[in-house]
């Protein structure tokens, strides 16, 4: 499997792997830094071409799974290697907890150590839910949506596609967020968000208007 990226949360990816016991033929991809070894942990090639990528895919292995965190990012990623022939993968740790009713994971889906999904949940195509998340019964998160460590989803709620949830926040129950959304770690969202906007505080407030997407 072809994990983008080779910093931070590419190597999140590589411990659930790890996990999984599915380390063998493991790459990774990174164009864009200059510091990064041949090979990372001297065991994993690095590359740093869409040629070498598109090599990878025909004569090893045409998975891929999404090693960076912002919803742009991956959603970039994923239309970038689809093109070349990747097959968009998700990879979930066993050591989440993912209820056994009515629940949808869609493809290219990450998710996390310590995360615990309840059940009658939707998790559309490319979400990453980050290490010991919540997500209470009957919601849905949208295309490519990042969960930061320690965000808590109550029941019955709503998140846009390509929005961004920081770190220890929560989203009560009965609410519904717009896309392309960025919540500030720490907040505590008590009520309805538009699109296209930034939210920080207890309880959240809307702090300025953010360019809407074309996606």
């Amino acid at each position: 499997m072809l994990i983008v990226g080779a910093k931070g949360f590419a190597k999140e990816v590589l411990e659930v792997l790890h996990q999984r016991k599915e380390l063998s033929n493991i790459v990774f991809f990174d164009d864009v830094n200059t510091n990064i070894p041949e090979k990372l942990y001297f065991k994993y090639d690095v590359l740093s071409s869409l040629q070498s990528v598109e090599q990878y895919f025909t004569g090893s292995d045409n998975r891929f799974t999404i090693g960076v965190g912002n919803p742009i990012l991956r959603k970039k990623m994923y239309e970038k290697f689809i093109k070349i022939g990747g097959k968009f993968t998700s990879v979930i740790s066993p050591f989440a907890q993912i209820g056994h009713y009515g629940n949808t994971i869609e493809v290219g889906c990450n998710i996390m150590t310590g995360s615990v999904i309840t059940n009658n949940i939707f998790i559309k195509k490319g979400t990453l839910i980050n290490l010991n998340c919540t997500v209470g019964h009957d919601s849905t998160i949208g295309y490519f949506v990042e969960l930061s460590p320690g965000v808590h989803i109550s029941g019955n709620c709503s998140i846009g596609d390509y929005t961004s949830i920081g770190t220890n926040a929560t989203i009560l129950p009965n609410i519904s967020i717009g896309k392309n959304v960025t919540i500030g770690a720490g907040s505590v969202i008590t009520k309805d968000i538009p699109d296209d906007c930034l939210v920080i505080g207890v309880p959240g407030k809307i702090i300025k208007k953010t360019p809407s997407i074309s996606f």
